[in-house]
């Protein structure tokens, strides 16, 4: 039966499953945005006790932390344990740790102890969130090889769903159609501090930060209701090796190359991408002539974070007719094009700080628009279900330990240029990520393959057939469980037994 045929309330069926798996990383993208608003507010409330105890550095450090290690061990937990045991463990999590963070406080009201609570539970809150890549995205890519799902909009609906967000219209109002879950996230982060800052004024400025970390339970408290009646996909229950001890040997064998070069196009962007924030703060002064006015500086970064948008959306409605391997190249060679362009004309660009702004902001969108529209994609449905959580948890773990280092290097690296006050030193930076984003555009063309609709049940027969010539006994593999799906697309029969 064609998708022409089937009921529209079955495809908005298939595709709500995208939706409920993939929404929740709008978490990673509030959780990580709205730190940064937070940590202005509390400089201004404690001044210098804040550098005192070197909390700048420790909460950065930290949430890295904890997504690595959530990334990692949720990994496995979403192969042997099952994906809705990681997605609603993972929520549950994020609700949480929102919630502590919002009370935190130290013994007798002190400052150092409360920015202590303050970093343990942005630890513990970044678990959850790193759990939602190997937990939420994989079962979202699974989600998409549903009947349901029209062939050549597979890839869409996982970036509309993952890569992060939703489509805007305006701020505040969103209509809900998505895309780029990490990117509104961002948007929303600078906007919901801006609108308490409204309510509570100059004089309660702890309100507003401790609301700003706490309303973060309530995307996370939607997404786990909105996930209680959802059944594992069905690849899960037919390929995963949930009761068998997985072959790792094998595994690598076959898949090394591809996990090392998506893990490293990973690196690389996260690399370049996170650091580039630093110049989000240089804009603003320059545009707002070094106002302190909070009104001002959040808004201002609200316009910043908006320009991930475009190319996140723009990506996820190209990408099912590239293909996520040339959508992601031609984001990555167009993104270097715009780079060198900003340093060659540096000078001329900054003297109209709006056109730089413009032109900053079309290389923000155009990272969205290639690896990161795509390197889900490609990490999600390179692997076969059996190993797609560890192998997916891996790639996102080294892409953050790319974020890590590029925030410390980029630093010392705009010092070895000449320092930030020179043009050299703003130019630096463009130069290198520039470069990169060329050497990426290599390894993704000479590493990585091309990905097919469909691509992800054929890999595993492929899987199936490699582990049978190998030796391995594949009759235990899956959960004993398989969903027949009606005509309608809605589950009709459970059969249980040996698959």
């Amino acid at each position: 039966m064609s998708m022409s045929d089937q009921p529209l309330r079955s495809r908005l069926s298939g595709v709500s499953l995208i939706f409920a798996c993939g929404t929740a990383l709008f978490s990673d993208g509030y959780a990580n945005g709205v730190i940064s608003e937070v940590n202005t507010l509390l400089k201004r409330i404690y001044g210098d006790e804040v550098d005192a105890h070197n909390y700048l550095t420790v909460v950065s450090s930290v949430l890295f932390a904890g997504t690595v290690v959530g990334m990692i061990v949720f990994g496995y937990l979403s192969d042997k344990m099952g994906r809705k045991f990681g997605m609603m463990t993972a929520t549950a999590i994020v609700a949480f740790f929102s919630l502590l963070s919002a009370a935190s406080e130290g013994a007798h009201h002190s400052v150092g102890g409360t920015l202590a609570m303050l970093s343990a539970c942005r630890f513990l809150l970044g678990i959850g969130v790193g759990a939602e890549y190997p937990c939420g995205s994989v079962s979202a890519s699974e989600q998409t090889e549903q009947k349901q799902i029209a062939k050549n909009a597979q890839h869409r609906w996982f970036a509309l769903a993952t890569s992060p967000s939703i489509f805007l219209r305006s701020l505040p109002m969103l209509t809900l159609v998505a895309d780029a879950m990490i990117d509104i996230g961002f948007v929303i982060s600078g906007f919901v501090p801006l609108v308490l800052f409204w309510i509570f004024g100059n004089n309660h400025l702890r309100a507003v930060w401790r609301m700003s970390l706490g309303l973060g339970f309530v995307p996370a408290m939607l997404v786990f209701i909105w996930r209680l009646s959802m059944e594992e996909p069905d690849s899960y229950k037919k390929s995963s090796m949930k009761k068998v001890k997985i072959p790792y040997m094998l595994v690598i064998r076959r898949y090394w190359s591809s996990l090392a070069a998506i893990s490293v196009t990973w690196f690389i962007y996260d690399f370049i991408t996170y650091p580039f924030g630093i110049y989000s703060s240089s804009i603003v002064d320059s545009i707002t002539g070094g106002s302190e006015a909070l009104p001002v500086v959040f808004g201002w970064n609200i316009i910043i974070n908006l320009f991930y948008v475009p190319g996140a959306v723009g990506g996820a409605f190209v990408v099912d007719y590239l293909g996520p391997k040339y959508c992601m190249i031609t984001g990555l060679l167009c993104q270097a094009v715009i780079g060198f362009i900003m340093s060659g004309a540096y000078v001329k660009l900054t003297s109209h700080i709006a056109a730089f702004a413009v032109v900053y902001g079309i290389f923000l969108s155009l990272g969205e628009l290639g690896p990161g529209n795509c390197l889900g994609l490609l990490a999600s449905k390179t692997a076969p279900t059996a190993v797609r959580g560890q192998f997916y948890g891996t790639a996102a773990a080294i892409g953050k330990i790319g974020a890590f280092v590029g925030t410390w290097a980029f630093p010392p690296m705009i010092n070895a240029f000449g320092g930030a006050a020179t043009t050299r030193g703003n130019t630096g930076p463009f130069w290198v990520g520039s470069g990169l984003a060329i050497f990426s555009a290599l390894i993704t063309f000479f590493f990585i393959r091309p990905l097919s609709h469909d691509g992800m049940a054929a890999e595993d027969e492929k899987f199936r057939e490699y582990l049978e010539a190998n030796g391995f006994d594949t009759s235990l593999m899956g959960t004993g469980e398989t969903t027949i799906v009606a005509d309608d697309g809605f589950e009709d029969e459970k059969e249980k037994g040996s698959v």
